[in-house]
C-alpha cells in the first residue's frame, strides 16, 4: 500500500492523497473523501496545528460546510461573531458581529436574555468586551453574574 505522508509545503486540493494515522491504523483517502469522514481534524490541521495547506474555494469552503453539519458545536466556536444569525430589525441574516459592534445592548438582550447563547459562542474575550460596553452604556440591563464577570475578569 503506498503512502502519502503529509508535505506541509504543498496545497491540497480535493482529489490529492492523504495518508493519517487512525485507530485503524495508517488509513490514506483523498483530501476530499478526509471532508467526509473527520472535517473537525482536517479543520484543526489547517487552522489550529497550521500543517496542512489547502486551496481555499476546493477544499476550504467546502470543509467548513461540512463542519457545520458535521459537528454544530465546533462550527459555532470556531464561527464565533462570523456566524450568521436572525436579528431583529434586520430583514435577512447577517454577521452576529454587526449588531454586536454597534448595538452593544440590543445585542446583550438579545443574547443573554433572549436566551441565543446557543446561537452564537462568545469566547470569554469577546463576553467581558460586550459586557463591559452595556455596563458602560447601561447596566441597569445586566444581570448580575455579568456585572460580576466583568468586575472578576
Amino acid at each position: 500500500m503506498d503512502t502519502f505522508e503529509l508535505d506541509r509545503d504543498k496545497i491540497y486540493f480535493s482529489e490529492d492523497k492523504l495518508t493519517l494515522d487512525t485507530d485503524e491504523g495508517p488509513v490514506t483517502r483523498s483530501i476530499g473523501a478526509w471532508l467526509n469522514a473527520d472535517p473537525v481534524r482536517i479543520h484543526q490541521m489547517v487552522i489550529r496545528e497550521k500543517v496542512l495547506q489547502v486551496d481555499q474555494v476546493e477544499v476550504f469552503n467546502p470543509l467548513v460546510s461540512k463542519l457545520r453539519r458535521a459537528d454544530p458545536a465546533y462550527y459555532k466556536r470556531i464561527m464565533g461573531l462570523r456566524v450568521t444569525i436572525d436579528f431583529p430589525g434586520f430583514g435577512t441574516d447577517i454577521e452576529a458581529k454587526i449588531p454586536f459592534d454597534n448595538d452593544p445592548i440590543a445585542f446583550y438582550k438579545w443574547w443573554r436574555k433572549g436566551k441565543h447563547e446557543e446561537t452564537v459562542y462568545l469566547s470569554p474575550a469577546n463576553q467581558f468586551r460586550l459586557f463591559q460596553k452595556v455596563s458602560l452604556m447601561d447596566p441597569k440591563v445586566m444581570l448580575k453574574k455579568d456585572i460580576d464577570f466583568v468586575k472578576n475578569f
